[in-house]
């Protein structure tokens, strides 16, 4: 039985510069109707303008819900116009345009009973990063890794006092996999049972599979990794070789 919801199709209310290299359209409208609560962290598969006339879904994470709207940030990695149909489209959006998208899907949470939080992402994750770090209880304690273009892209997060960030500056996202690795490897690893939470750039996520999983010894009851796109791919290739790669990860 089928029971993915229909698209809806939704209005623009705003966009804003949330950072140099962030961009966040507010979207909302009759389209709110029924829409179901709580879904920040959740996604979104935004239909965008395509060729010959199909859409391209894109993947994105609701940054924020209220009554009425959805707050969904991009990341702009690349010059203007470069970053493909969503980046376009959050660039040239404005209040009145229209948007269809299906969803939401699930959000993927920390969960509660770890004694200690282990984060890791990039610009395409720190939306959902903001969302866990704000659901996290006030006595949480941990450390989270977030890769940024530029410092000016740090963003003022709320999160528990024993939870550390840890900027990570990187002005080519999708090059250099190294810097995010090696500011990784270079948290001191706390006592206790962790969580750890990790969504990157692919060739990223591979490095970080190998310590976190191979090397840490994390199972899938500590572990949620996954790559959010792949540096030269559009997010389709990058869903046939996700898939691969998983498929040779558990064999």
């Amino acid at each position: 039985m089928n029971t993915r919801p229909e698209p809806r199709t939704f209005q623009v209310l705003s966009t804003r510069q949330v950072t140099p290299n962030m961009r966040r359209v507010t979207i909302g409208g009759p389209a709110m109707a029924g829409f179901p609560p709580a879904q920040d962290g959740g996604y979104l598969k935004l239909m965008l303008p395509g060729e010959a006339d199909r859409p391209s879904v894109r993947t994105y994470t609701i940054r924020r819900q209220t009554a009425d709207a959805l707050d969904i940030d991009f990341a702009l990695h690349g010059e203007a116009g470069s970053g493909g149909p969503a980046v376009a489209w959050s660039l040239s959006a404005s209040a009145g345009d229209e948007i269809t998208a299906g969803g939401p899907g699930p959000a993927k949470p920390l969960p509660d009973g770890a004694e200690w939080y282990f984060a890791v992402g990039d610009m395409t994750a720190l939306p959902a990063i903001s969302v866990n770090l704000e659901a996290l209880p006030a006595d949480a304690v941990g450390d989270v890794v977030i890769e940024v273009q530029t410092e000016a892209d740090r963003q003022e997060l709320d999160h528990p006092e024993g939870v550390t960030i840890h900027w990570v500056i990187n002005p080519e996202p999708g090059h250099h996999p190294e810097l995010l690795e090696e500011a990784v490897r270079a948290i001191t690893w706390r006592p206790g049972r962790v969580y750890a939470w990790s969504a990157t750039e692919f060739e990223v996520m591979r490095r970080l599979r190998t310590y976190l999983r191979a090397e840490r010894g994390l199972g899938p009851d500590q572990l949620y990794i996954s790559s959010y796109w792949k540096q030269g791919l559009e997010e389709d290739s990058h869903r046939v070789i996700k898939r691969a790669d998983a498929e040779e990860a558990r064999a």
